[in-house]
């Protein structure tokens, strides 16, 4: 099955696709060559919009915070690494030879910035509405009806709990680190505001393992 199958849409102008799955590695972006990094551009913020306008319109009982906390939840790079290996976006992507060695067609960073690209493409070929029909699609479970709004980011909240409190900024540190890619508990890491060690967490990533340091820290300080 073509790309253009799996996502249900037919371009005018099949030179953009192929511009929003070339990566700058793939040594085309050079002398002059381009790559799919202002595409990326693009389409961050048309499915910044098209995923605010859709949240807004399913779930009116919502608050502002809660739009903005599941907005994020959907859009970060993780989320859409994910979306993208549900149709193996991956496979179409033009890398370099180092990336290629390298798996960069594994890695969240670069199948969420091609998903982005490809829905840049998508809104220059075709508007806003196939892109609207696309997020419909992705994020059905979050865009039905009854759907619980996702929780504030634990970074985030720790964030904002050090800033009122502290009047500071936290910062955070790889205390271990395993090395093995496939360990659920490669990294642990620790929550620090001004020197002082407040929260520690353990997980397969360094993001997941400082989501569970703010947790950590925010339980000990009765903020959960």
């Amino acid at each position: 099955m073509s790309l253009e199958e799996v996502l249900a849409y037919r371009f005018r102008n099949p030179e953009l696709l192929e511009l929003s799955l070339t990566h700058r590695s793939s040594g085309q972006s050079g002398d002059g060559g381009l790559s799919n990094e202002r595409l990326e551009y693009l389409g961050d913020a048309v499915l910044d919009l098209v995923v605010a306008h859709e949240l807004f319109s399913a779930h009116p009982d919502w608050s502002e915070g809660e739009l903005t906390w599941t907005r994020a939840a959907l859009v970060n790079a993780r989320a859409l690494a994910q979306c993208a290996r549900g149709f193996e976006l991956g496979v179409h992507v033009r890398l370099g030879k180092s990336e290629r060695q390298g798996k960069g067609a594994e890695k969240d960073s670069i199948l969420a910035n091609v998903l982005e690209a490809v829905v840049g493409a998508i809104y220059l070929d075709g508007g806003l509405d196939p892109v609207r029909d696309l997020v419909r699609r992705w994020f059905a479970e979050a865009l039905a009806e009854g759907a619980a709004p996702r929780e504030r980011d634990p970074k985030m909240r720790f964030q904002e709990w050090v800033h009122r409190r502290y009047r500071s900024t936290p910062t955070w540190r790889v205390l271990q680190d395993s090395g093995d890619e496939r360990d659920p508990e490669r990294f642990t890491s620790a929550a620090i505001v001004k020197g002082l060690i407040l929260g520690r967490g353990v997980g397969g990533t360094k993001r997941a393992a400082e989501r569970a340091a703010a947790l950590d820290a925010l339980s000990k300080e009765h903020e959960v």
